[in-house]
């Protein structure tokens, strides 16, 4: 146990201060924050290499520089590291847990960090023991890269003692605050053609930002699902995710999959294309919005449609054409409302479709997007479908136009940079 302890104190900074935090998630951090000093499990869920690890540095430099923690009283382990291998179970973490109370004696309350739990064979054991330790004040802090993190029965065991946050790649907002930039149509095309994840801005080279992408998409498909399920057809999934990609955006259904493979000599069956758009749902890459009728209030089966955490998926990998723009548009404005807290829908009204139908505790906010209105018949498509809805919720047309419009019957008009609600 020495020998690891030792490899855990090059990644604690219990005699120094914090180094290396990045760029400030500030949106997460002021979530978060609200939460700190209580018994409540924070853990935070997301894609790969979207900035978790970097969030929890930024939380740990919090408690240190503005709570006064003492360093010497935040243990911290990051199981993506390949020198934590042999942290494989809870029994071995708690082993390593004790070691470092008795090694450093910290004073007072421990906060624990723990980086990409998933990988940590009955987690969930470690977590719920010290959570619920009367006799000492810990307060616990994980991330994971699947949504299984929190599921069935675990969701039962942690019931009500845990918050959850789903973390994004860099918003357009903060893309510009990155780099300095204004928030203005060239800028905003430009992030929606290199993505949100944290890493790429380091490249500056579009071979390296390319290969980055791949490489990526590859360790989510082999490692966390490939690795971690039967998988009997890698070709498939693969396709599978092509298929997802290029059609951003598009109404899609099993069976118009089944179709298409169809057409290209390749059998597949329901049952398979179900549960590996499960597995790329669970890794966070893609997301998929059901189809929710207004009138009925709800849901509808069939047909939904599917977008991706990131557009430099399909941007870099299956390439970038001009004409993508508006699927482009729709793609970032579904990842902003879900970033902003929204559960979102396509909305179907009568005979006409809602592009997003966002909904927060009692707020519901309509949403079409275009590319630009530059027809008539556009306008009266994007404005009207919404004013046909007879409600008093919020109603709202996003447009990449040069000028913005004046509100119509009460209907706004905004620029995608300006959605923020």
């Amino acid at each position: 146990m020495d020998k690891i302890f030792k490899k855990i104190r090059k990644y604690n900074n219990w005699d120094s201060v914090i180094e290396n935090i990045g760029f400030e998630r500030t949106c997460y951090l002021e979530q978060i924050s609200k939460y700190i000093d209580n018994k409540l499990i924070k853990v935070l869920i997301g894609q790969r290499r979207v900035g978790k690890s970097y969030i929890l540095r930024q939380i740990m430099h919090h408690l240190i520089s503005q709570k006064e923690v003492n360093p010497k009283n935040i243990f911290y382990l990051n199981k993506e590291y390949i020198v934590f291998d042999e942290i494989t179970s809870a029994k071995k973490l708690d082993l390593l847990f004790n070691f470092y109370k008795k090694k450093i004696n910290p004073k007072g309350k421990i906060y624990i960090f723990l980086d990409e739990i998933q990988n940590i064979k009955s987690w969930e054991i470690f977590v719920n023991s010290y959570a619920q330790d009367f006799t000492s004040n810990y307060e616990i802090f994980v991330t994971g890269s699947n949504s299984y993190l929190l599921s069935g029965e675990l969701a039962s065991l942690l019931s009500g003692r845990y918050v959850q946050f789903e973390i994004f790649p860099f918003s357009f907002r903060e893309y510009t605050a990155f780099k300095g930039l204004a928030s203005n149509k060239a800028n905003f095309i430009n992030y929606i053609q290199t993505g949100g994840l944290p890493e790429m801005y380091n490249f500056g080279n579009n071979e390296i930002e390319r290969h980055y992408i791949e490489s990526l998409k590859n360790t989510i498909i082999l490692r966390d699902i490939v690795s971690r399920n039967n998988i009997k057809d890698l070709t498939l999934l693969e396709d599978l995710f092509k298929f997802i990609s290029i059609n951003i955006g598009n109404l899609t259904s099993i069976s118009s999959i089944i179709r298409f493979f169809k057409s290209k000599q390749k059998k597949v069956n329901y049952e398979t294309l179900t549960t590996y758009i499960g597995y790329l749902k669970n890794t966070f890459i893609i997301h998929e919005a059901e189809r929710y009728n207004l009138q009925g209030k709800q849901a509808l089966g069939g047909e939904r449609k599917y977008y991706l955490n990131d557009l430099a998926y399909k941007n870099y990998i299956f390439g970038y054409f001009p004409t993508d723009i508006g699927y482009n548009l729709e793609n970032f404005v579904y990842i902003q409302l879900k970033r902003m807290g929204y559960k979102v829908s396509v909305g179907v009204y009568k005979d006409k479709e809602i592009d997003f139908v966002a909904k927060k505790s009692d707020e519901t906010v309509y949403l079409q997007v275009a590319y630009l209105l530059s027809e008539p018949k556009t306008i009266e498509r994007e404005f009207g479908n919404l004013l046909k809805i007879k409600d008093n919720y919020e109603k709202i047309v996003i447009s990449l136009d040069d000028v913005k419009f004046s509100n119509y019957n009460g209907v706004k008009h905004i620029f995608p940079w300006e959605l923020i609600l």
